[in-house]
């Protein structure tokens, strides 16, 4: 019953499908449905002008799919934007190179090293407390330091 409706539709039946969907993009952002809308809107007015048959209009619909989704992806994956705030909710890249005072000792290689309003658990070499360490990496939320000489 729904495909007689729809070869009875002719064209117009996936011209109106891919305004709708369209329209549910406007609804549910993700940008899949721009390209299922698109190739929806594109299999109508191919079969408006050319003669289709049901079965090639599917097929057609389905390739037009596949592509546009599989171009728009790998156009969006090359894609990087631009922040002011590249290291947002990336607090231990921030600290990288910043040369702190120890507040603990390092004791079996780890302490705890008070930065800004935070106590940060790290890891280095045993050191006095009140010894100048640089921060060179991190591990999750530990970071890696090692000292700074004094000459």
């Amino acid at each position: 019953m729904i495909l007689e409706t729809l070869s009875s539709l002719g064209g117009w039946a996936w011209v109106v499908v891919g305004v709708v969907l369209l329209a549910l993009e406007l609804v549910v952002p993700g940008g899949v449905l721009v390209w299922l809308g698109v190739a929806g809107i594109v299999t109508g007015l191919a079969s408006l002008f050319q003669p289709i048959g049901l079965p090639f209009q599917f097929l057609l619909f389905g390739g037009l799919s596949l592509v546009l989704i599989a171009g728009w992806l790998r156009y969006q994956k090359g894609r990087t934007v631009p922040t002011d705030r590249p290291y947002l909710n990336r607090r231990a890249d921030q600290l990288m190179g910043q040369v702190a005072t120890l507040d603990e000792a390092i004791v079996n290689g780890s302490g705890r090293l008070g930065l800004g309003d935070t106590i940060w658990r790290i890891a280095g070499p045993d050191l006095p407390a009140g010894h100048r360490v640089r921060i060179i990496g991190a591990e999750g939320a530990t970071l890696r330091v090692e000292p700074v000489d004094a000459g």
